[in-house]
């Protein structure tokens, strides 16, 4: 399973760099679109080794193909060349992948939205490039109206609070900070904001436990429930709702989002060692990798930028 988890450290990553326009800040855990649970693993680490977009181009190569970019891949891990992909190399790695994601998500944004090329991106800028033509139509001829106008509340709102010196106008740092808030301490009350808003359905700004089961899990008429949907249930009664209320209130879904000095890369790297480590000596090989190598090409990959395995994305 190291290749599904070497796959998924990418997933981190992209969990964390979320373009504007979806809908959901996910917490740092994520290390892929799909649930983390071991009967699963395979789309989880699929994603976070390669990443969204270079797992799509695994998945459309032949498997010769296909071992022939991971064995390239798994040369640039291998910093010290013995042929052992050690923790250190595998955590290095993925805080790398996660970096590199952050900093390319955000140059393409920029790119897309500096219109006047100011090298800064105005709140104007930004609305009319994605809400321009609908703003004029006040979402007239748009079939769920309320959604787009409360995306565009939620941007802006995003957009005002990232922008530390309220002139209007984003900084390339403060832009950063709109697009992957997760990665900036003062933005982290409007995550939790997001969070709750999304999952809260009824509006009473807190979670019940069906409404955070909801969030993940929608069961298909008779469906027998999987054992994942248990474990989370069995988690938000334990540990998630930490004052026994049944709800998880701000400060509970803080701590659940945004756990403080957890380093997910470090953990994610001791993931992928257990599951793919065959011979448990704490090192991986191609061959080890190769052996779980089905499972890299079963998932369909998370929102990371393209990995480049030509020699131009240096380590």
């Amino acid at each position: 399973m190291l290749l599904q988890s070497l796959v998924s450290f990418y997933v981190l990553a992209a969990a964390f760099a979320v373009p504007a326009q979806e809908k959901r800040v996910h917490h740092h855990a994520d290390l892929s679109d799909h649930v983390h649970n071991d009967a699963h693993d395979f789309q989880y680490d699929h994603e976070a080794f390669l990443g969204k977009e270079e797992a799509k181009t695994f998945d459309q190569l032949t498997p010769e193909e296909s071992k022939d970019r991971l064995s390239k891949i798994v040369d640039r891990i291998d910093t010290d060349k013995d042929g052992f992909i050690s923790h250190a190399e595998l955590h290095y790695w993925i805080k790398h992948r996660q970096r590199r994601y952050i900093e390319e998500n955000v140059n393409k944004h920029w790119r897309d939205y500096d219109k006047n090329q100011d090298d800064k991106i105005a709140w104007g800028e930004y609305k009319n490039t994605t809400y321009g033509y609908y703003i004029d139509e006040e979402f007239d001829d748009i079939e769920d109206k309320a959604t787009y106008k409360s995306m565009l509340t939620r941007d802006e709102r995003r957009f005002k609070t990232a922008d530390r010196d309220g002139d209007g106008i984003a900084t390339r740092e403060e832009f950063t900070a709109f697009l992957h808030p997760e990665e900036f301490d003062y933005m982290r009350d409007l995550i939790v904001q997001e969070t709750i808003e999304d999952i809260d359905k009824n509006g009473d700004g807190k979670i019940s436990l069906s409404e955070y089961i909801g969030d993940m899990y929608t069961p298909e008429e008779g469906e027998s429930e999987p054992e994942w949907v248990h474990t989370e249930k069995k988690h938000f009664t334990d540990f998630r709702d930490a004052n026994q209320d049944g709800y998880m209130d701000f400060s509970e879904v803080a701590h659940w989002i945004l756990p403080g000095e957890v380093d997910h890369a470090d953990n994610e790297a001791k993931h992928l060692i257990h599951e793919t480590d065959t011979n448990k000596d704490g090192l991986l090989t191609f061959s080890e990798m190769l052996d779980k190598f089905d499972f890299i090409k079963i998932s369909t990959i998370t929102d990371y930028g393209a990995m480049e395995v030509d020699g131009h994305d240096e380590l």
